[in-house]
């Protein structure tokens, strides 16, 4: 008779650890910026090869492998936290682990953020089903269109149930041996227990990541030459923007941490993962 898996435990947290999660991701990498850059680089690097070299079927395959390479931004987290350094070969870790339970994981994502834009048609009538598939010209009219923004977020709130399963999924697999289904299920679960820091860590992702780029660019685009503006832009934005993209990356692992391994706060050892490299 097998053995009955382990329960997953998971804390409850009040809603101001939301905020510590992307402050503890600052933190760390505020301690080892260049390791973190050069990994996140690497990533992007290699998603837009695989997209240009086999479209379309490139972007569907690293989403898919999404998943695999959060395992590799994790285990860089956990070794950074144990007093080493991130390394580029921790962004390929996941393809040791257990690759067979994480590749499930990429094809839910792609299921779910699917599904949520096909039901975007309920709002809209289709319009931005036709704006992202390119059979509608972008114009006045669709900018103007106030039901292309209900359609938006209603895609996002369809989305939500797959992107909270999603969230610790790569985690639970690697760190607590779990399968695609149960990882999923644990991470929905966990998730929504903890909806105030979660909703939080939402609209801290959303002012940071959205509103203060754009104020930034409108600022520019409004006090800089339009000739010098884009170089502006570049120099300031965008670094500000990849420093933002790098934190949220790491902050998936403290969330995991905070989460599932409170109050000691020290996951084991990736499995399938060799813990020494």
């Amino acid at each position: 008779m097998n053995a009955t898996p382990p329960e997953i435990v998971y804390a409850r947290h009040p809603a101001r650890h939301g905020i510590v999660w992307l402050r503890q991701a600052a933190e760390m990498l505020a301690a080892a910026r260049g390791p973190w850059l050069m990994l996140l680089l690497l990533y992007y690097i290699i998603q837009l090869t695989v997209s240009v070299i086999v479209p379309p079927v490139g972007p569907l395959a690293m989403m898919v492998l999404r998943p695999v390479f959060t395992v590799g931004f994790l285990a860089a987290a956990w070794t950074q936290e144990r007093g080493g350094t991130p390394e580029i070969k921790h962004l390929f870790r996941g393809f040791r682990a257990n690759l067979w339970a994480l590749l499930p994981i990429g094809v839910v994502l792609i299921a779910g953020t699917t599904l949520a834009v096909l039901a975007t048609a309920l709002v809209d009538g289709g319009a931005l089903l036709e704006a992202i598939t390119g059979n509608a010209k972008p114009d006045e009219a669709l900018a103007a269109n106030g039901r292309l923004e209900a359609a938006m977020l209603f895609a996002v709130i369809c989305a939500l149930p797959s992107l909270l399963a999603v969230w610790f999924a790569p985690a639970l697999v690697v760190f607590q041996d779990c399968s695609a289904a149960r990882a999923l299920a644990a991470s929905l679960r966990a998730a929504l227990a903890n909806w105030r820091p979660v909703a939080v860590y939402g609209l801290l992702l959303f002012f940071c990541g959205a509103v203060l780029p754009g104020i930034a660019v409108a600022l520019i685009a409004y006090l800089i030459p339009p000739a010098a503006a884009p170089w502006v832009v570049a120099l300031t934005v965008v670094p500000y923007i990849f420093l933002f993209v790098a934190a949220q990356t790491i902050s998936d692992y403290v969330a995991y941490r905070d989460i599932f391994h409170a109050p000691d706060g020290e996951p084991a050892p990736p499995t399938h993962v060799d813990a020494q490299a």
